[in-house]
């Protein structure tokens, strides 16, 4: 849950300070619009029963409002079934709050909220499925590829939805040509921290109890977090001379969705090489939009796609079968057989979001519009979609305050001291 306020802060304090609100509004709007598709049929559509053969999809309507859901003291699992459902309702909500990132300064509100109902409906509850549902989704029952808490359903799944939208939404006015630097890069670095936090929680939680697999999990979200902030400020040490924060908070943000994948398949060593490698990657990554031309304005692409290709696939390198998926990859044994299988994986994700995202983002461009007006974009998106702003300074004009012209100077004149009131 504080995963997706924490994305507010990351996203919020790249942006301009004239879109600031839009861009906390995007974020917080998923929790809205996601949160009430996941009770009525959102879970439903993830674990339910079989809808389409094959593990492809679940059934919406046995779960809806999830009244036919098992009071617990009936449930065969080892926790509450109403905490799984809670807990997977998170991923969702984030997943298609990280998408806001590229669309920042020029998506018109109204069209982001619908786009969020119908991308979280298509793409990400269906995928979900192939990768959560440990029982039946596709992915782990017969492909046998491993995704401990997301890369695929997650951040492949939204690096991809980030491209086509930007792509179709086109670039921001004056992009690239213009510097549009972060206006707040404190509130940067605060919501990688609070990312940081939360996501131990997404990845020692989807073990599903406080044991040995939650405990492998965390220390390898530590480890291969800690490496990538150092992978990413070294290629920026030796790019530009300089190590920045807005570097080592994107490098906290590609450690952890590179490890997310493969938190229980590798070893602690195994999360530093592969959180290294992350940071530098998708350092170089996120200078693709300037050679390729789509403006991701916050580089979902380069940190969340490029980042969760890496970890889906390092598992097929780093894996080890002491860890808790028991599963040897090429490093440990184990052949090209299971890079194959995260492969096949990532591979599937990409082109069915790619297809079906490009469907409801053209739709949505030909019918109601995607882009606020040129007038809009240029005063502030804030202002015209939200009439607010992130930063009111009116209040201290006049009164000799910001914005106020000054008093002219008087002679003072003296008193004499006869008449002087006590």
């Amino acid at each position: 849950m504080l995963m997706t306020p924490g994305v507010a802060l990351f996203y919020g304090g790249q942006a301009r300070s004239k879109s600031v609100l839009n861009m906390f509004m995007m974020c917080f709007s998923a929790l809205g619009v996601v949160g009430v598709l996941w009770i009525l049929y959102g879970y439903s559509t993830v674990f339910g029963t079989e809808l389409v053969g094959g593990g492809l999809l679940g059934n919406p309507a046995e779960y809806f409002g999830l009244t036919a859901l098992l009071p617990n003291d009936e449930a065969t699992e080892a926790y509450p079934a109403l905490a799984f459902v809670s807990f997977q309702g998170m991923f969702a909500i984030l997943t298609v709050a990280l998408i806001a990132g590229a669309a920042a300064d020029r998506m018109k509100f109204g069209a982001w909220v619908l786009f969020s109902g119908l991308w979280a409906t298509l793409v990400y509850f269906p995928v979900a499925h192939w990768v959560f549902d440990l029982e039946q989704g596709w992915i782990p029952v017969i492909l046998g590829a491993k995704d401990f808490a997301g890369g695929t359903a997650v951040h492949i799944n939204a690096g991809i939805a980030a491209l086509v939208l930007c792509i179709v939404l086109g670039k921001r006015r004056g992009w690239p040509r213009e510097a549009m630097r972060p206006h707040n890069l404190t509130m940067v670095m605060l919501g990688a921290g609070v990312l940081w936090f939360g996501w131990f929680g997404f990845n020692a939680g989807s073990a599903t109890s406080a044991g040995w697999a939650a405990g492998y999990a965390f220390v390898n979200s530590l480890a291969a977090t800690a490496a990538a902030i150092l992978g990413w400020l070294l290629v920026e040490k030796i790019r530009y001379g300089k190590a920045t924060s807005l570097g080592a908070a994107s490098g906290i943000v590609a450690g952890l969705v590179a490890i997310t994948p493969a938190c229980a398949s590798v070893s602690p060593l195994g999360a530093l090489a592969i959180g290294a490698i992350a940071g530098a990657l998708c350092a170089w990554a996120v200078g693709l939009k300037y050679k390729l031309g789509y403006d991701d304005s916050f580089d979902v692409v380069g940190v969340h796609f490029v980042g969760g290709l890496w970890g889906t696939l390092a598992i097929g390198f780093f894996a080890t079968d002491v860890a808790p998926d028991e599963v040897n990859g090429l490093f440990y044994g184990g052949g090209f057989t299971q890079l194959g299988l995260q492969a096949v994986a990532a591979f599937a994700v990409i082109a069915y979001t790619a297809v079906v995202t490009t469907i409801i983002v053209v739709a949505l461009k030909y019918t109601i519009g995607l882009r606020v007006e040129d007038e809009v974009e240029q005063t502030g998106i804030d202002e015209g979609e939200h009439a607010e702003t992130g930063y009111e300074f009116s209040g201290l004009r006049g009164g000799g305050g910001l914005g106020s012209a000054p008093k002219p100077a008087t002679e003072a004149k003296a008193t004499p001291v006869a008449k002087q009131e006590v």
